[in-house]
């Protein structure tokens, strides 16, 4: 099964640019709503996945940063504990699965390392059960 057929493009995927700072961070992953966020440059290449636990840890590690200082701080500055690897737009199912198991999403980027969007567990679960009821009514 092509990876393509899961995938939910870049135009409709909530991720942070690398130039941006930790505020904007903040602020894209609060509108969002969700826990983790994908970290891309201005060439669209993926860098990694930017979560709530990161920026908790950073906050943590500067005694006194408040909002307003964290607009002085890359999104570069953020360590990422779990170092979330994309896959090839070429990838299998198995592949697929295999990333969802620990993760949310998956990061989808092309030949030339360019994000173009992500795989979510949501979508991979439902064409694995749609599979087994297949079978199961077969």
């Amino acid at each position: 099964m092509n990876v393509l057929f899961f995938l939910t493009p870049k135009s409709e995927v909530a991720h942070l640019h690398d130039d941006w700072t930790l505020r904007q961070g903040i602020e894209k992953l609060e509108r969002s709503g969700y826990t983790a966020i994908p970290l891309i440059d201005r060439e669209g290449r993926y860098i990694g996945t930017i979560t709530e636990g990161d920026i908790l840890r950073v906050l943590k590690k500067r005694y006194d940063m408040n909002l307003r200082s964290a607009e002085n701080v890359s999104i570069l500055a953020v360590e990422r504990k779990v170092d979330i690897q994309p896959v090839s737009a070429g990838a299998t199912m198995e592949d697929l699965v295999r990333m969802a198991m620990n993760q949310n999403f998956v990061p989808v980027i092309d030949d030339k390392k360019i994000f173009i969007g992500i795989v979510t567990r949501k979508d991979i679960i439902r064409f694995c059960y749609e599979r087994y009821v297949e079978k199961k009514e077969s």
